[in-house]
């Protein structure tokens, strides 16, 4: 078998000013907004909740260390994490009232989830969420069973790393077959290596957790995927809880519009409000306060292979490092509509939740950050991986802080 790697992975630390300055005032709030964050449920309380409803992976060491928890059902989704310590926090945002329901619904099952896998592309005469000939709406978008009701099969487990198989056959809008195989690797990382990924010793009062999910798609048809019929890509979504003081922190690559394209997509939902969506200094601020249904993206001439959030309110610092090869501008378009362009999509995505319309509920809410592979043009036999990396780091709000800035750069 004929495999393509992505490029190996990098650590960066070399980007634009990472503002994470608050007053006296503003950490008075988080400690009063702390006592409803301890109310949330902790990470053996999400796990025994799952556990009363689909079988659950845990990779660490036990309570009190760094956890992940997967779900095999749910296509081998990390489900929540923790750093450990005496309250365990979860970080990952979960449907209870959709999973204790043991129902499934139309269009999507949004059980949750930090990193879940899924294929692009989502709109365009080559999505595999419309049929041909339907219209681009939501009574007609329906997400494909192998990336939201089919179970994966565990094939090799251990303390720290699982590896779950599933093959399937699905079709797009403009009725191109494709049978593929997926392979997806959960991988959790120790202290050392964290501290070496971020490229830094990581302080005492910092608790961290890191785990990536490697994710390999191939061909196993009889025909090759082509531009002309259509290309899939994997597509990795983040579910995190939100605060009001979460925000969504996205280095960009500056230079000349004319050359580069548009700094940021924000055209997903209709115009982000100005004082959601912020940007200055080779970073953009974009908010995850959960409360304003709402979705960025950056083209791969202006994405980095990293993006992240911090939130305030828990102290929490989180990381998302992945796969982006160097010079490849191919990537698929997920809007909701036939294109000129189908293959000058995003390369990164976050999306903030809320009311779809004045008056209706949220989904969750919670916010999300996303990274896709580049579409796959693939021959019977080849292989595509995209890895996704998972950094959380919580404790002291100066160490925390501290290392936000030396990630994302120095404070003048």
């Amino acid at each position: 078998m004929n495999r393509i790697f992505i490029t190996p992975l990098v650590a960066t630390a070399s980007f634009a000013l990472f503002q994470l300055g608050c007053s006296s005032t503003d950490s008075t709030k988080r400690l009063a907004k702390g006592a409803t964050y301890k109310k949330e449920m902790t990470f053996s309380e999400d796990v025994s909740f799952l556990k009363n409803h689909v079988e659950v992976v845990t990779l660490g060491h036990g309570e009190g260390q760094p956890q992940v928890a997967i779900v095999p059902a749910y296509q081998g989704r990390v489900m929540t994490s923790t750093v450990g310590g005496d309250v365990a926090p979860s970080h990952g945002w979960i449907n209870y009232d959709l999973i204790a329901s043991d129902k499934l619904g139309p269009h999507i099952n949004a059980f949750g989830g930090e990193d879940r896998f899924w294929l692009g592309p989502e709109g365009g005469q080559f999505s595999i969420f419309f049929k041909k000939g339907d219209p681009f709406d939501l009574k007609h978008w329906q997400t494909p069973a192998v990336i939201d009701t089919v179970p994966y099969k565990v094939t090799a487990k251990s303390d720290s790393e699982v590896t779950f198989l599933h093959e399937a056959t699905i079709k797009n809008y403009s009725e191109t077959e494709f049978s593929l195989r997926v392979e997806r690797t959960v991988r959790l990382f120790d202290r050392a290596k964290i501290g070496e990924m971020l490229g830094t010793v990581l302080p005492s009062g910092v608790r961290a957790v890191a785990y990536e999910t490697e994710n390999v798609l191939t061909n196993i048809g009889e025909h090759a995927w082509t531009k002309q019929g259509g290309l899939l890509s994997i597509w990795i979504l983040g579910m995190y809880k939100h605060s009001e003081e979460t925000t969504v922190l996205v280095p960009f690559v500056e230079g000349d519009e004319a050359e580069l394209g548009s700094i940021v997509n924000a055209d997903y939902f209709g115009t982000v409000p100005a004082e959601r969506l912020r940007v200055s200094d080779g970073l953009i601020r974009f908010s995850g306060d959960g409360q304003y249904r709402s979705k960025i993206g950056l083209n791969p001439q202006r994405a980095k292979p990293l993006l992240g959030s911090y939130d305030a309110t828990r102290q929490l610092l989180t990381l998302v490092q992945y796969t982006k090869p160097e010079g490849v501008t191919d990537y698929v378009n997920s809007m909701w509509e036939l294109q000129d362009e189908p293959f000058k999509g995003d390369v990164i995505n976050s999306y903030n939740d809320g009311p779809p319309s004045p008056g209706a509920k949220p989904l969750g809410p919670f916010y999300e950050l996303e990274s896709s592979s580049p579409a796959l043009e693939l021959k019977p036999g080849e292989s595509g991986t995209h890895i996704h990396r998972t950094i959380h780091l919580q404790g002291d709000e100066t160490a925390v802080r501290d290392l936000g800035q030396t990630i994302f750069g120095a404070l003048n």
